[in-house]
């Protein structure tokens, strides 16, 4: 086993501004890392990440095989329940065979023709965001044009009116801070009441559409059956905030996180700006491996396994670093760098396995349409001031990126 590192410090400004020479340093020291700050097991490999990420001897849980008291763990406070029930009913966080029947369900509703009849209304909703932030000659780029877009997106799917849309956001950024390491009781507080008040809203909204079905995607989950299956309400609900949480969040951090990286490459950014059509596909895709939105996921052990002779026991927890993964030097030539027409460029910023994001295709599809909008309708969008880093690790992004046109 190796010892534990100091060159993983997830709670460090100089670290939270940039891990990537602190993640080569784990990979030239070994597969494996335990940390015992988190009690958890580190993984720096792209090839372990990725193999991992398709081991059934691993979870997102472990309550299908085990109960916390077989599996050496303690239940959450009850306090937090209302959290753990919206999560925990999502196919985020389940395993075969209720995530299989969850998935199939979803993806029923969730289909690519439904992505590509929503583009229009990305690629309009996007010219309209940049023509304002434009008109204005400038602001904050993630609150003026990375968050409305997608969350309007999801909202739009889930036939959420535009009325209430303003709550989604608060909404979604409290649940999502128990996503972070170790997250405090005040964190827990808020996303508990986060939790009880979105389910609350989206149980009307069940209601609602039971009664009068629509052409959202709600009303596509309730009629979704399969062999006599369907979903719960619970598990509508779950799904539900799953789409908002990680339809948006992944997309707004790569945004924000993207065009930081341009404005730190003036070269890439100029030669972007030159051939968009071209490059803005390789772009999106280099754009979310540089600077990964998401940088870890977790992982139970439900059977022990082992990694460069170090056995990981059932129980355990490890964490699969996706930030380091995408900087693997054995897979990504001269990953340092950011190099906009990279081809090979197999990143697991969407994951990978049964839990590969079922809406990767939207968030490729938003994140081309606002790069396309502001590369045509600001074409000398500049920085204006250096931004400062959301004290977050697990969840990447920007506090704001304010610029000028």
């Amino acid at each position: 086993m190796n010892a534990p590192t100091t060159d993983f410090s997830p709670w460090s400004p100089e670290f939270l501004a940039d891990p990537y020479p602190a993640y080569a340093r784990l990979r030239a020291a070994g597969r494996v890392h335990y940390f015992e700050p988190t009690d958890q097991w580190l993984i720096p490999h792209h090839a372990d990440v990725s193999a991992l990420l398709r081991d059934r001897r691993l979870g997102r849980t472990y309550l299908h095989r085990f109960t916390h008291e077989e599996f050496g763990r303690q239940a959450p406070p009850a306090a937090h329940e209302p959290f753990h029930v919206l999560n925990d009913n999502g196919m985020l966080d389940l395993e075969a065979p209720t995530h299989t029947r969850i998935r199939r369900l979803v993806s029923k509703a969730f289909t690519p023709r439904t992505v590509e009849q929503l583009k229009p209304y990305v690629e309009e909703l996007a010219d309209r965001l940049v023509r304002a932030l434009v008109a204005e000659g400038g602001g904050d780029l993630a609150t003026r044009v990375a968050e409305p877009l997608p969350v309007a997106v999801i909202a739009q799917m889930l036939g959420i009116p535009e009325s209430d849309r303003d709550q989604l956001r608060p909404w979604s950024a409290d649940i999502c801070g128990m996503y972070e390491l170790n997250p405090s009781e005040e964190t827990a507080a808020r996303a508990v009441r986060a939790s009880l008040e979105f389910s609350a809203y989206l149980r009307e909204l069940i209601a609602a559409r039971r009664e009068k079905p629509g052409d959202d995607l709600i009303s596509g989950l309730i009629a979704a059956h399969d062999e006599g299956d369907s979903l719960s309400e619970q598990e509508m609900i779950s799904t539900c905030v799953l789409l908002l949480n990680a339809g948006h969040e992944a997309t707004v951090n790569a945004t924000v996180n993207g065009w930081y990286a341009l404005f730190r490459h003036p070269e890439q950014l100029a030669a972007l700006r030159r051939d968009p059509a071209r490059i803005v596909p390789t772009a999106v895709e280099e754009l979310m491996r540089y600077d990964t939105p998401l940088q870890l996921f977790e992982r139970w052990v439900l059977d022990d396994i082992e990694i460069d002779g170090t056995v990981i026991p059932r129980g355990s927890e490890i964490a699969l670093l996706f930030g380091s993964a995408n900087h693997d030097p054995t897979v990504f030539t001269a990953p340092a760098e950011l190099n906009l027409t990279r081809t090979e460029n197999p990143h697991i910023s969407f994951s990978s396995g049964i839990h590969y994001c079922i809406g990767a295709a939207l968030a490729r599809a938003e994140l081309s349409a606002s790069l396309s909008a502001l590369l045509r309708l600001a074409p000398r969008m500049r920085l204006a001031a250096e931004p400062e880093r959301k004290p977050n690790f697990v969840i990447r992004g920007l506090r704001e990126l304010v610029v000028e046109v």
